[in-house]
């Protein structure tokens, strides 16, 4: 009898999870945005939330909470309620943050799960129309012959646009400065303006800029040249051989979310990222849809922070 009390007390027990499960989603989702409204992350969130809220039935609210590098947005998330109505749009940042800081306010490997991996954002190494380059060599010879006057910007210390153009000034022996702004716009906004010299943003930041001629764009960061700006060589071509970058996203939730909840949000998010509609506002941010399931999301994850760990030990860069 005792045995069969304590049974029907786990069944009970176990029951408003499964209800729960079943349920959700019953109100609406925040979607937690760690960097600046109008950035390039927030560009793809926003267009993500509405499908994969149209899809659930429930309105998917972005919430941006940026600041330090996305670890305000990214703890926020760790700590909140596991259930399913707080989630995370993270970044590549999330992979660099153990190794740019001693001290985290949350642990990504045991207080956040992943949902699905989702898109990628190519890397433009862009100048101010005004310098006097025209490819990767030019440039190149123009810092060197600067020696070390040019300064360089990027989206926050340690973030991917920082040791991205860490990575091409080490590789090529320039000397710059590194000038750290509070999220892509202002840095590109100051670009624009003179106030810096170069930067290597996302694409989705920058090509309005370079549509426009206010930015000159003189390779990317993938593998191949872009669709979209046919007419730049990529980095690997320009003499970064083999290298290849970009800014990758994707949705996590607090760790202990049930996985039937996990498991829905995932077949959303899939599901929009290959909805034609989606696909072609991907398209003009020239943004690689991905998708995966949270065990590939999981473990890629693990080894980007394999990855960044070396990358970052290699440039010395430390945040606290």
């Amino acid at each position: 009898m005792l045995q069969l009390a304590m049974l029907g007390l786990a069944t009970c027990a176990a029951m408003p999870m499964a209800a729960h499960a079943d349920t959700w989603p019953s109100k609406p989702i925040t979607l937690v945005v760690p960097f600046p409204p109008g950035g390039p992350t927030d560009m793809v969130a926003r267009v993500l939330a509405q499908n994969v809220g149209e899809q659930l039935g429930q309105s998917v609210i972005v919430d941006n909470k940026p600041g330090a590098n996305g670890n305000i947005g990214n703890a926020f998330v760790a700590k909140a309620a596991a259930d399913g109505y707080t989630v995370l749009y993270n970044t590549s940042s999330i992979a660099l943050s153990p190794a740019l800081y001693k001290k985290l306010s949350y642990n990504v490997n045991t207080e956040l799960a992943p949902v699905a991996l989702t898109a990628v954002v190519p890397l433009a190494l862009v100048v101010n129309p005004k310098a006097p380059v025209n490819s990767v060599a030019e440039f190149v010879k123009y810092a060197k012959d600067q020696k070390g006057k040019l300064s360089y910007g990027s989206a926050g210390n340690g973030n991917v646009t920082h040791l991205a153009a860490f990575q091409l000034v080490q590789h090529y022996g320039i000397e710059a400065t590194h000038v750290p702004y509070k999220g892509s716009a202002p840095a590109d906004v100051d670009l624009v303006a003179g106030q810096i010299d170069f930067l290597t943003d996302t694409i989705n930041s920058v090509s309005a800029f370079i549509k426009d001629g206010k930015l000159k764009l003189l390779a990317v960061s993938t593998s191949k040249r872009l669709p979209n700006f046919p007419q730049a060589p990529t980095l690997a071509e320009s003499g970064m051989t083999g290298y290849e970058s970009g800014a990758w996203q994707g949705v996590m939730v607090p760790a202990k979310t049930p996985k039937e909840v996990v498991d829905k949000l995932n077949a959303a998010i899939n599901k929009a990222l290959k909805d034609p509609e989606v696909l072609k506002k991907l398209a003009i941010q020239s943004t690689e849809p991905l998708g995966s399931t949270p065990a590939e999301y999981g473990a890629y994850i693990k080894k980007e922070i394999a990855r960044w760990d070396s990358v970052v030990k290699s440039t010395g860069v430390s945040l606290d």
